[in-house]
């Protein structure tokens, strides 16, 4: 597989943020309910509706 610096580059933020909480997956989860929280507009619910395609508009 072909090296790609951007994937690379999250990888190692998120074994960051996993290193901060000792690697526990409770602690994890946790820490990310919290900045869900504190950034509500930041998270997508599973119920968003997408808008229609400019394909779809014209038919």
């Amino acid at each position: 597989m072909k090296p790609d610096p951007i994937i690379d580059a999250i990888r190692e933020v998120r074994h960051r943020i996993s290193a901060s909480v000792g690697h526990d997956a409770k602690r994890l989860v946790e820490h990310y309910r919290q900045l869900q929280a504190r950034h509500p507009h930041r998270v997508l619910s599973r119920h968003t509706k997408r808008s229609k395609s400019k394909e779809e508009n014209t038919i």
